[in-house]
Order: structure tokens, then sequence, then C-alpha cells
């Protein structure tokens, strides 16, 4: 099995980072960005920043919210969810999230380390099923290497029904990740090497162990998971991993091809990528700006509740250092000249999605697409320019005024 991975390095040369996320430094603001910060008003910079977005990669629809100094959220929003329906987009519509579900799983493990139900050094030689073929190196990945990508697990499998699936989607769109869906991920773990060196490396196969593992140690699924200990706690009742069952989900933003995938015309629609089992914590979650603003909202401020206070101050504050920055419990923090930025950001089928905070001053910013671009810099452009004016006076707080 080793040997075949090693074979088969080549197709990272073939799969770009097509399944995981950027540092924010690969995010950054194309040259000339910065010119459009010279309004009065933080609202003008966030319209016209948007608009000009929008125009370049031809996105449908997107929706913003912005926290400053703690304040109330203010929520923007442009286009419609697809040229079919043209259902505007608001503040609820609803968007797959992709990789931002990992957050949440990542915070629901926390919350199951804090109560004791599960332990930080826990090995998945303990935390996987008796008789599961583990390599020496593979029995010793603990859980918390898991959470904070730093096992040493690669991106996903990498073998030729994988290079198969990931062209079949370059043309049609279609969901690659059906093998780490289902129980089969168990077998790359039989002969695994690891690195010599771990260091922080995106993993969608270690989130795939994750939902496996939460399902096995607890007889519950995610959703069950994440409803108890973060969704009903900071009523997010537009937040699900099965998002079937949202009321918002037939006028839901449709997914569109951006700048993937490569054979598909920008701004037509892609399908849906739907999950059943151990993806299902690592990539199948949907919800809206407003309850992700009342979600990254608690990470610079208080819930008092005193799990999710715990939770939410550890999960960022995990040092675990990345050439620009720290890697944290699914959370990263990128240094930007004297700028602490803690983000994520997700890409699945046709969107893309970003939330970060900037605890320091208590701002935070929720990006929400229903195109897939790579160039997810709003988010961090809104941040760094809230910082750099931060003397802003009550006069030029953010207020809903910008058209639907």
């Amino acid at each position: 099995m080793q040997n075949r991975i090693k074979d088969y390095r080549w197709l990272l040369l073939v799969i770009p980072s097509l399944t995981g996320c950027g540092t924010l430094s690969q995010m950054s603001s194309p040259e000339g960005t910065q010119e459009l910060f010279t309004h009065q008003s933080l609202d003008g910079d966030v319209d016209s920043v948007v608009r000009h977005y929008m125009a370049q990669k031809s996105v449908p629809g997107m929706t913003v919210a912005v926290i400053h100094h703690h304040g109330s959220p203010q929520f923007y929003s442009w286009g419609v969810t697809d040229a079919v329906h043209q259902y505007p987009i608001r503040p609820d519509t609803l968007f797959a999230l992709g990789s931002l579900s990992k957050g949440i799983t990542a915070e629901v493990v926390a919350c199951l380390v804090n109560e004791g139900r599960l332990h930080w050094d826990d090995n998945l030689g303990t935390l996987l099923p008796p008789g599961t073929p583990l390599s020496v190196d593979a029995q010793k990945i603990t859980l918390l290497e898991l959470v904070t990508h730093t096992s040493g697990l690669p991106r996903q499998n990498m073998d030729i029904p994988m290079l198969g699936k990931f062209i079949r989607y370059l043309g049609s769109g279609e969901n690659f990740y059906t093998e780490l869906d289902s129980n089969n991920v168990l077998r790359y773990l039989d002969n695994w090497q690891a690195p010599q060196q771990k260091v922080p490396e995106y993993s969608n196969l270690g989130y795939a162990l994750i939902g496996y593992i939460l399902h096995y140690k607890t007889g519950e699924d995610i959703q069950r998971l994440a409803s108890n200990y973060i969704f009903q706690p900071l009523h997010m009742a537009n937040s699900s991993f099965i998002p079937e069952q949202l009321k918002g989900y037939p006028q839901r933003a449709l997914g569109h091809a951006g700048d993937q995938p490569k054979f598909i015309p920008r701004g037509q629609l892609t399908p849906d990528w739907h999950f059943s089992n151990n993806m299902v914590a690592a990539a199948s979650l949907y919800s809206n700006a407003e309850d992700l603003a009342a979600y990254v909202r608690y990470h610079v401020s208080t819930t008092h509740n005193t799990l999710l206070d715990n939770v939410f101050a550890e999960v960022s504050n995990t040092d675990i250092q990345r050439p620009d920055g720290v890697q944290g419990i699914a959370w990263t923090t990128d240094f930007i000249g004297v700028e602490k930025i803690t983000y994520q950001v997700g890409y699945i089928g046709g969107y893309s999605s970003f939330i970060g905070f900037d605890k320091k001053r208590g701002n935070a910013v929720v990006v929400l697409q229903n195109t897939f671009n790579w160039s997810n810099y709003i988010g961090i452009a809104l941040l760094m320019d809230m910082a750099n004016n931060d003397s802003l006076t009550p006069d030029r707080r953010l207020s809903n005024i910008l058209a639907p």
C-alpha cells in the first residue's frame, strides 16, 4: 500500500489544491484592491469591493456580514440565487459551506474533550474499532493531530480511482469524494508511513476519519452532536449538516462554475455535492450569513456558556507554527504585518465561503458566494480595512443601506 501511495504522488501535480484551504497570503487582494477603500464609510468600501469582485468573477450572488468592535452584525447582499429562479440573495439565503463544516466538527470534538468523553492524546489505536488494520505509524495518530491537520495524512486518497473521478469532475462538477465518504477510508491506514516531519497539511482524509470516530465513539451523528453543542445554544436554526431538512433549502443559492471546474464555462450551474457518511462532518454543512454572523461573533465575545467559551478560546489559541502564522483547531491564524487574523475558508461544488475574525479589535467578517473561486480575498480585505481604520466614529458604523 505504501509503495502505491508513493507511486501516486504525481497525482498531486494533476489534482491541484481543489480540496482544501489556502492561507490568507494565497488569497491576498489583487493589485489595486486597496484603491477601492476610499469611501467615508465602511458601507461604501464593502459595496465597492464586492461589486468589483462580482464583475471580475461573474458571480451571480453574494452576501456579507460584518461585525465591528463587538457590535451587532450588519448584512449586505447582492444578486440572485441563479438565473432561472432569480430569488434575491438575502442574509437568510442558504449556501453550501464546504470545509467550514470542519470548524463546527472540530469544536464539537473540543466540547467532547472538555467533558472528558474524549482526550486530545487519544490515538487511532484506541479511537477506531478493535481489529482495524493500522500501521504502527497510523496507530500513533492522535485526535489533536487530526483536528489540527498535523497528522501527516495527505489531502485525500491518491490512487487511480481518485484520478478518474477527478477528471470526470472537471467536466461534470460531480462529487469526487465518494471513497472518503465510505468506510473504505480506513483502508488507507493499514500500511501508512508518517512523513519524517509532521507539519500542518490540510487533510480531508483526516476529517473523514473524525466523522467515523465521532459516530463510533458517541453513537450519534454530527448533526445531532452539533445541534446539542453549538446550533441550539447559539440559536443557529438555519444551519444543518442535513440541509434538505432546512425550510429555506428550496430557495438556496445554487452553485456555479468559476475558477473550477476547469472544463465548465464560468457562470454555469454545477451539481450540489451530497454526502451520507464520514464526509458529512467534513463538508456537508449549509448555513446562511445570519447564523454564521452569530457564530463568529461569539469567537470575539463571550457566549455566557462556560463550555462554549472555553472551547472557542481554545480552538484559536492552539499554537502550532506555520511559516506565516499558526495552525489552531480547524481555525488558522495568519500574521499580516502587525495584524493577527484568524479564519477558515470553504470550497465545494459551486460555492466559496470565508469566515474570519480579528479578536484583538472585536471585528469579524462572513463572506458567502455561489461560485467556486479560489481568490476568496474579500473577507481578509475587509478585516484589514477595519483594522487600518480603527478610529471610525459612530456615524461611520455599518448600516444596512445597500440595495439588494
